[in-house]
């Protein structure tokens, strides 16, 4: 009976932390394209302005 209460025991905590390492994982997917989307957008911006100083 010890015994099937501590392999229960392993086994909720096993299935907690592997949600908790799936829903960390989305996060920092989440934050990579964020920081993608904002590295993107000031290259873009930075393009502009280096046309439109050519084209002054």
């Amino acid at each position: 009976a010890l015994a099937d209460a501590k392999l229960s025991e392993h086994a909720s905590r096993m299935v907690a932390m592997k949600s908790a390492t799936d829903n960390a994982n989305e996060i920092v997917e989440r934050l990579h394209t964020i920081y993608h989307r904002a590295r993107q957008q000031e290259i873009t911006s930075e393009l502009i302005d280096v046309i439109n100083g050519s084209n002054a």
